[in-house]
């Protein structure tokens, strides 16, 4: 691979030691659509046996997003008018999000910014993530009548408590302090030292110990302060109406905003993400969470909630979705166990032998 290979959306370049991958649309917060996927993904293939590359570091483009999910706009088309589309979106960004987890030489994500959706798929599973004090990260789907996937439900389903829970449900977005203690990121360095930080990579000095010199105190979580009343709301419910009577229950201001949050939400994502992130507490590895992801993915593009969501969210922007059905009591448990179903052509991904929490 030459030393800068600009396929517009994606920087892919060496720097010194480090093989450097930049998400580059940051009109779009750097959102991914399949052509970034693929020339991620081929930057990945040739760097994997280039002894010149001892560490891969992937960032984003501009100061406000490290990247905000997948191409929206190419999902709403899709969900309206040919599924095919998005699914192969999804099956080659899950590729790309088993491959970053598996990879064989250490990936450092710069998740400086806004990261959500797919920003979360490609960051938050890599060897070393680092936040910053511009971090915001989130996984937001059921806000748009979807259920968190590129392995989300695995990373939530390991957060301390039922904090991850929380999130799910609540499309709930957390600062660096929150991230790091969640588990979704592991340093707090300040944006204005990721360059040095880079730098110091491209001399091939140790990646994980390079990224502690530079880590900072991210600062409060405050989710942690909160465990207790999410804890007691979430621990043991097996269905949504029971999160939201306990969290009614709590007479303070933050469980009120939660019940607010979830009641905005799509009923039928709801129910699906529940369930998704309970199951994935048992996974044992990011594959067999991205199978789950795809089954749920290809599911709602067929349901109207999906195409709804992105209409009152994104483009309309009126934020009155019309959701078919409107409450939770209408989505029965058949209907949610038909999303989990096996599907005629599942999502083919070769696992390895090291499990995801011995990655982790």
């Amino acid at each position: 691979m030459s030393d800068l290979i600009d396929v517009s959306t994606v920087l892919a370049r060496r720097q010194g030691a480090v093989g450097r991958l930049t998400v580059n649309r940051p009109e779009a917060l750097n959102a991914l659509d399949l052509d970034m996927i693929r020339a991620m993904l081929t930057a990945l293939d040739e760097w994997e046996s280039d002894p010149a590359v001892a560490t891969v570091v992937l960032d984003g483009a501009g100061d406000r997003a490290f990247c905000a999910g997948g191409d929206i706009g190419v999902v709403h088309s899709s969900a309206v008018g040919d599924p095919a589309v998005a699914r192969t979106l999804w099956r080659e960004e899950y590729r790309l999000d088993a491959r970053l987890a598996r990879y064989p030489k250490p990936v450092v994500a710069l998740m400086d910014g806004i990261t959500m959706g797919g920003g979360i798929g490609i960051g938050a599973h890599a060897a070393a993530r680092v936040v910053t004090e511009r971090s915001v990260l989130a996984m937001p789907e059921v806000a748009i009548g979807l259920a968190p996937d590129v392995g989300g439900a695995l990373l939530l389903a390991r957060a301390p408590g039922e904090l991850g829970t929380h999130l799910a449900l609540t499309a709930g977005r957390v600062g660096p302090g929150d991230a790091v203690h969640c588990g979704l990121a592991d340093h707090h360095v300040p944006a204005g030292r990721l360059a040095a930080l880079v730098d110091d990579l491209a001399t091939g000095a140790v990646p994980e110990v390079t990224v502690a010199k530079y880590a900072e105190d991210p600062g409060p979580a405050p989710l942690a302060a909160a465990r207790c009343w999410i804890d007691h709301a979430y621990r043991g419910a097996t269905t949504v109406e029971d999160v939201r009577y306990r969290l009614e229950a709590i007479d303070e201001p933050e469980p009120g905003e939660a019940v607010a949050a979830i009641t905005a939400a799509a009923p039928t994502a709801l129910k699906v993400t529940l369930r998704a992130v309970r199951q994935a507490s048992g996974m044992t590895s990011i594959e067999e969470c991205l199978r789950q992801d795809f089954r749920l993915c290809s599911r709602f593009l067929e349901h109207p909630d999906l195409a709804e969501g992105i209409r009152a969210a994104i483009l309309d922007k009126d934020r009155s979705p019309r959701w078919r059905p409107g409450t939770l009591a209408e989505v029965d448990d058949a209907a949610v166990e038909a999303f989990f179903a096996p599907l005629t052509d599942e999502l083919d991904l070769t696992e390895q032998s090291t499990l995801w929490s011995d990655h982790r």
